[in-house]
């Protein structure tokens, strides 16, 4: 390692290695381990890679074997238990306990995309353009702003191709409508269950943003500090643009850290008179 090197930079490289080792190993190494390799002791070595990626190594691997097992449920004539295999579960027990939360739902239901899931929609007009709501047994799973109503739909079908999406009833468009009125005046706040699917770090990411109060901003940096992970500012972007519930997870009020207006999925201009609405502006 370069003597010249700073300590962040050394400890980012160290990270970045053990990270690595994470990713190839059929099972989780150990935290003694891993800290033995990077030449830490486990204590510092815990701390620092939960300042640089966000995670705890325990939550990393759990991360990456979320994402290795959505990948090998979705190769042609897959097996849930090969996929749960090959994706570093050693037990059938573990797998079957983590795959809901990483999942959303059953691994063959995922596997199959999303077969025999029921979900509930409606597509209606608010002051941003189209809204798209849609909801699961579990509560919300998408609340989506564009300006083509058919566009947000496809979205919709595409993240989950074979589950059966029902046009909403009268007691769903009531639901709907509270939506709507969340997104004209958000500091009614909303009162609905959230169907909230995403690794642990997003998890707490939306969660610090959740509590984030309306017409303040804050920025990746301080959500990152929030949640225990300083060093953590591109992955806590990174899950504000993976959010698929608009506004109940309010990303529109995480800005740059000079108070400039950032990246949204939905649009920088819906970002922008989010804010102003929250503010009580025209």
């Amino acid at each position: 390692m370069n003597a010249d090197a700073t300590a962040p930079d050394r400890d980012a490289a160290r990270i970045a290695a053990a990270c690595r080792r994470i990713e190839q190993a059929e099972t989780p190494p150990a935290l003694d381990a891993l800290a033995r390799e990077a030449g830490l002791s486990p204590h510092h070595f815990h701390r620092v890679f939960k300042a640089v990626t966000g995670l705890t190594p325990k939550a990393y691997a759990q991360a990456h074997r979320g994402r290795a097992l959505r990948a090998a449920l979705a190769r042609p004539g897959a097996k849930v238990v090969d996929a749960a295999f090959d994706a570093g579960f050693n037990a059938a027990s573990r797998f079957y306990d983590s795959a809901d939360a990483l999942l959303g739902m059953k691994p063959a239901q995922y596997r199959d995309g999303g077969a025999d899931t029921r979900i509930m929609f409606a597509i209606a007009q608010c002051a941003l353009g189209a809204l798209l709501v849609a909801r699961s047994q579990r509560g919300l799973c998408a609340i989506s702003l564009g300006d083509d109503p058919d566009a947000l739909l496809r979205e919709l079908q595409d993240r989950f191709p074979r589950a059966e999406l029902v046009g909403g009833d009268a007691a769903f468009e009531q639901l709907v409508a509270q939506v709507v009125g969340f997104v004209e005046a958000p500091r009614i706040g909303l009162d609905l269950p959230l169907d909230i699917r995403g690794t642990a770090f997003q998890q707490r990411v939306w969660e610090a943003l959740r509590k984030v109060p309306a017409g303040a901003t804050v920025s990746y940096a301080e959500i990152a500090a929030r949640i225990g992970s300083p060093g953590a500012v591109r992955a806590v972007a990174q899950a504000c643009a993976a959010n698929r519930l608009a506004v109940a997870i309010p990303c529109h009020r995480v800005v740059r850290s000079d108070g400039a207006l950032s990246g949204y999925r939905w649009g920088i201009a819906r970002k922008q008179q989010l804010l102003a609405r929250e503010r009580g502006a025209d």
